[in-house]
This record gives structure tokens, C-alpha cells and sequence, in this order.
């Protein structure tokens, strides 16, 4: 068999690994800008080609041409998009090439935030009040029925990239005049103020054969903004949120099609009325080193299983390893150093230190949620004091 992995990012070694490890003749598109920066694991890649890009973006008819003119010497068997940003151009390729996986229409469930808002809510889904940037007739109404402040969110970024918080009229409209032709790229939506959660899952043939729900400490719009820690935890499994998380994330995932992969689902629960509500997914592992996070708490490599997940292809049976019931918490802030110290943090539980210019990160692990929350609120002290920088 072989793979093609796409890779517009500096992503997903244990996907290549894993990939190999199963057999698999594994061939890499990535960006040109990371060919002297990224360390992708040569020994797992049989083959790599580098595309021009801009920004770390791809010319989608380039890509197709390329990789069309790949696979007139190589079969692909399956395409893998490694970050948010090449799951369309991935699902683009299947459909030319004709290579079983995700098309684009499923595609557009988990990368365009307003199809897959439209498509939840359809299946009855709780999802905030929101309307696309499109009629200015109809965004009026929707203001005057719907209070701020909201959410201005582009549709087809990743994470909180390019997400503004949005008080009043006053702001609104100099921001959308700002947007020009790139109005309809975008949608408003109310700004709930809640917990904000997320879980990550495998599915096999519409199955979920595993999920996790976490808690982050602050929204990561917060963070991402207006500077901080960014933090979470994986909460107590016995807990209301959580049997309530994995059960709407069971409900998201059938609703948007999810026929097999592995996906990262937020939601927020609101401080007003206590009820779940749906913000975002994806078809791909969470970013910010969250699978480093649940593979700390069960001693599942989601990267690893991903890969054994598209190598079946629901041609062969997947079951993925029986998952450790630990728990684990995630800290990671930008730092005043170059090179931040963190050996005066040596508490037994932890397990993973980040390893990154201007960065300091951590992971404990624990059989007791109490004693992360303990661990999380100490460090997140201290990291204030000892490194954190904002930009």
C-alpha cells in the first residue's frame, strides 16, 4: 500500500512512523519553506516532494497537478492530510484521483464553520445563535434580535486564527467594510460566556471506539488574543460533563458524517443556562500538543492510530488498544527566555516537557483529577512569575 501524506505544516512524525511501522510505502507533499526546518522522520518516508508555497498555503491546482503527475509513475492508496489546512485540498485529490476516503462535500462539515454550524443544527444539535456575513438586510435583523456582544469568525481557518470579539454595531461594521470582497468568507455568532471543553475521538466505520473530554482552564480565543496560559485537563470520566460531552460528540459526529479518522470537537457549556452547546470540529488530531495530552492520560498515540485507521480503510478490522484511565493536564506559555529552566519543577508527575525557543510547556499525569487541578493552578502561578511573555 501506499500512502500520501500531506503536510502544508511541521506535523505528524507519528503518523510517518506509524505508517511505516505498518507496512506502508509512505510518500510526503509538503512546503517548500520547511524544507530546512522541519524535521520530518526521513527514515519512515520513502519518498518526499516539497511544493511552492505561500505562507505555508498551496496553489490547489498546482497541488493537483503535481500530485496528478506523482501518480502517473506511483498507485496511491490513500491520502492523509496531516493539518487542518490540507483537509480540503486532501478530500479534492480523493475526488480527482478517485482514491477512497473523505470527499469534499464531508470535507466542508469539518473545515467551513458555518457548514458545519448549518448541518449540526439541522440534526437538532445546541448551537450559539449565528447567521452568515452575507445580506446586510439580515445581519441587521439578527443583531436586533440577537444582543452582543459576538464572535466575527472567518470560516475556514483553524483553531482561533482570525477570530475577533465583537461589542457593538460601531465595531461591527468598519470591520466588515474592512473585509471587502471577503465578507462571505466569514459568519457572526453570540458570544456565550461558558467553559469551554473539548474532545478527541477515533471512529472506525462510523463507530467511536474512543473519546475523551477535556476542560481547557481559559477560552483559547483568550489566550490566543489577549495573552495568558493556555492549559487543560482531562476531566473526571465519571462526571455529568463529561458522559454529556461524549454523548453530544457522539451525536456531531453522526451528524456531519464521520465515516472513520479521528477528530477534535469543541464545545461550550454556558455559565447562563448550563446547557452544551456545539462550537467547532474537525477531521484531524488537536493541535497545541493535546495528543500528547491524551496519550499521557491513556497511552493511546492518536497519530499512530489515525494511521492504522486509514491503512484498514474498512477493508480490515481496527480496535484500537485498551486505554489507561489516568489523568493528565497540559500547560504551555510563551516565555521571556530563550531557553526557559524548568528543573526547579520536579514534581514526580511530570512526564513531558516542551522542548522550543521562547516556550515553556509542561504535562502531568495522575489516577486522581484532583491532584492535576492541583498541579495545573501551582504551575500556572509560577509560570507567570518565572517566564511568561505575551505578544
Amino acid at each position: 500500500m501506499t500512502i500520501l501524506c500531506l503536510a502544508s505544516h511541521d506535523k505528524g512524525y507519528d503518523f510517518l512512523r506509524e505508517s511505516k511501522r505498518q507496512g506502508a510505502n509512505v510518500v510526503l507533499v509538503t512546503s517548500l519553506s520547511l524544507e530546512h526546518q522541519a524535521k520530518f522522520p526521513m527514515d519512515s518516508i520513502d519518498e518526499i516532494f516539497y511544493m511552492p508555497d505561500d505562507n505555508l498555503k498551496w496553489d490547489r491546482a498546482q497541488t493537483l497537478n503535481a500530485v496528478s503527475y506523482l501518480a502517473r509513475t506511483r498507485v496511491f492508496d490513500r491520502i492523509a492530510p496531516l493539518d487542518d489546512f490540507d483537509v480540503e485540498v486532501a478530500a479534492m485529490l480523493r475526488e480527482h484521483l478517485r482514491i477512497p476516503g473523505m470527499g469534499e462535500t464531508t470535507a466542508h462539515y469539518f473545515r467551513d464553520k458555518l457548514a458545519m454550524r448549518m448541518k449540526a443544527q439541522e440534526a437538532g444539535l445546541n448551537v450559539p445563535d449565528f447567521i452568515h456575513v452575507l445580506n446586510h438586510v439580515r445581519l441587521h435583523d439578527f443583531m436586533d434580535r440577537v444582543p452582543g456582544p459576538w464572535v466575527l469568525k472567518p470560516r475556514s481557518m483553524a483553531g482561533s486564527l482570525g477570530i475577533k470579539k465583537v461589542h457593538n454595531r460601531g465595531e461591527f461594521w468598519p470591520l466588515i467594510e474592512g473585509l471587502g470582497d471577503m465578507q462571505s468568507h466569514y459568519l457572526l455568532e453570540r458570544f456565550i460566556p461558558g467553559d469551554i471543553f473539548h474532545v478527541d475521538t477515533m471512529i472506525y466505520e462510523t463507530q467511536v471506539l474512543f473519546a475523551i473530554a477535556s476542560g481547557y482552564g481559559r477560552p483559547p480565543m483568550e489566550v490566543w488574543y489577549g495573552g495568558g496560559i493556555f492549559t487543560t485537563r482531562v476531566i473526571e470520566r465519571e462526571s455529568d460533563d463529561s458522559r454529556n460531552l461524549l454523548a453530544e460528540n457522539e451525536r456531531v459526529m453522526a451528524a456531519l458524517g464521520m465515516l472513520r479518522g479521528v477528530s477534535h470537537t469543541e464545545f461550550i457549556k454556558a455559565h447562563d443556562d448550563g446547557r452544551i452547546y456545539f462550537l467547532e470540529t474537525s477531521a484531524r488530531v488537536g493541535g497545541a500538543h493535546i495528543a500528547d495530552l491524551v496519550e499521557a492520560a491513556t497511552g493511546l498515540n492518536l497519530w499512530a492510530e489515525w494511521a492504522k485507521i486509514e491503512i484498514a480503510g474498512g477493508k480490515t478490522p481496527y480496535h484500537p488498544p485498551e486505554p489507561k484511565n489516568d489523568y493528565a493536564g497540559l500547560l504551555v506559555s510563551l516565555a521571556r527566555q530563550e531557553h526557559p529552566d524548568t528543573t526547579a519543577y520536579n514534581d514526580p508527575e511530570i512526564v513531558w516537557r516542551m522542548d522550543r525557543d521562547h516556550h515553556v510547556g509542561l504535562i502531568v499525569k495522575s489516577p486522581k483529577a484532583a491532584r492535576i487541578e492541583e498541579l495545573l493552578t501551582s504551575y500556572t502561578a509560577r509560570v507567570m512569575h518565572d517566564f511568561h511573555a505575551s505578544l
